[in-house]
């Protein structure tokens, strides 16, 4: 196959052990800039830059448009994929660093490849984010919904709502980061016997700052809610809900890479798994890489990040005991709701109610705001995966009712990770009403018995 210059230069400048996440920002690897020794002397942190940085969606419209993205993908600094090229017919967004433009845009001519730009300048966008971003000394008092937080903000209205509902809320801390950073967290119960439990993961991807926020809303409506049906579903469960299961990536998203996913351990010269990628249950097996220079990275071995090994201490050691009956995951973007699994078409034993239970929640979504959400199991319905934490929760824990939701925006969508805070309550509310249906679904089908 005749192999385009851009493919051309990236196979032989560019290691493919360490380039798709090493050097993926054009400003990250500009010639000439040392920064390193200027951060290593003021301690300041280095911010990456996505100057001029294009987003395209490409659809992929034969076998060989399928080969060449993926080779792509293997060989270059400066495409950043969302989602890897599988087949025929598949619509792709990928990023692409200012310098390379003009050489991606003729690949696609090339080759004829069907494609639409989402943005023109990605920094634009993260600059508006960092904008609406809440001062990290904000008192907690003054927590809202309007702004996006920090970690230690964050962390600081959790304890507010212990001190404010004594006997009710409990912080839990699941233990230390691979950086040392707590996994804070926090348990409602308001004392009724023979209730089971439901758990909120949230945050495990870094830059998917909508997650946080939302689990934080869900924490204040469970709280503070005058809605009768709403008392009644904070009572009629008790609630674990951990907005940031990933501190340290999170954190850097504010002081590092806002566009960055995984954790935060080091591998040689890259960093970071996919906490999403890294639990016990058909590990490494789909949608994952062995490489630690990838987005995808699934880690060393499986469990092996301590951030991973915190939930499953924690779940193992509580499931039975608190009876945890419902797992629910909070991601963006792409407006879905689904179930396991994701490392394989096999369906789970309660596909139907999971399906059904996950439509009447897309349902009840359209009702409220006129968003279309789709619901499916994972592998149906965004891509392959495997060593997710919904399929181990489900498929080893045995916990029956298990979503993951993708938040807004749609799938096409051209702010991509980087929400507006003006998204934050609409996205929340429509949410967690759709967890109050899939409760309900859930409790008719005796699931909560």
């Amino acid at each position: 196959m005749y192999l385009h210059p851009l493919l051309l230069l990236l196979t032989v400048v560019v290691p493919t052990a360490w380039a798709a996440n090493f050097c993926t920002k054009s400003s990250q690897c500009a010639l000439g800039v040392d920064s390193s020794s200027t951060a290593a002397t003021t301690n300041v942190p280095v911010q990456a830059r996505y100057d001029y940085t294009r987003i395209y969606n490409v659809e992929l419209a034969t076998a060989e448009q399928v080969k060449l993205f993926q080779s792509l993908e293997a060989a270059s600094d400066s495409c950043s994929f969302m989602g890897h090229a599988r087949a025929p017919g598949q619509k792709l967004t990928i990023m692409v660093a200012g310098q390379k433009v003009a050489d991606f845009d003729d690949l696609l001519h090339s080759y004829n490849v069907s494609h639409r730009i989402l943005n023109y300048n990605f920094q634009d966008l993260i600059d508006a984010s960092y904008a609406e971003v809440a001062p990290n000394n904000t008192p907690a008092a003054e927590f809202d919904w309007k702004r996006f937080f920090q970690l230690e903000s964050i962390y600081g209205w959790l304890e507010k709502q212990a001190q404010d509902h004594p006997g009710v809320v409990t912080v839990l801390d699941l233990g230390s980061s691979t950086q040392g950073l707590p996994i804070k967290g926090v348990r409602i119960a308001f004392g009724l016997e023979n209730v089971t439990s439901v758990f909120v993961e949230s945050g495990i991807h870094a830059r998917e700052w909508i997650a946080p926020a939302t689990a934080t809303y869900f924490i204040d409506q469970l709280l503070h809610s005058s809605d009768p049906a709403v008392k009644s579903l904070a009572r009629s469960h008790n609630w674990l809900i951990f907005p940031a299961v990933n501190p340290d990536g999170y954190q850097y998203t504010f002081n590092g890479d806002r566009m960055w996913r995984k954790n935060r351990n080091l591998f040689g010269i890259c960093r970071g798994v996919d906490l999403n990628r890294n639990f016990p249950l058909s590990w490494n097996s789909t949608g994952a890489s062995g490489n630690p220079c990838h987005y995808d990275f699934s880690g060393p071995s499986a469990a092996s990040e301590v951030e991973t090994q915190r939930i499953i201490q924690f779940l193992e050691a509580r499931a039975e005991s608190d009876r945890v009956r419902t797992y629910l995951a909070l991601h963006s973007y792409s407006q879905l709701i689904m179930f396991p699994y994701g490392h394989s078409a096999e369906r789970v034993e309660n596909y139907s109610d999971l399906k059904e239970i996950g439509q009447k929640a897309s349902d009840r979504i359209k009702e409220i705001s006129g968003r279309v959400y789709k619901s499916g199991s994972i592998y149906e319905t965004i891509y392959p995966s495997s060593g997710g934490s919904k399929d181990w929760a489900h498929g080893q824990l045995k916990i029956p009712i298990t979503f993951t939701f993708e938040l807004r925006g749609p799938p096409e969508s051209e702010e991509l990770f980087i929400l507006s805070a003006k998204e934050i309550e609409p996205t929340a509310r429509e949410s967690f009403a759709a967890v109050q249906t899939i409760i309900d679904e859930a409790a008719k089908r005796g699931y909560y018995q």
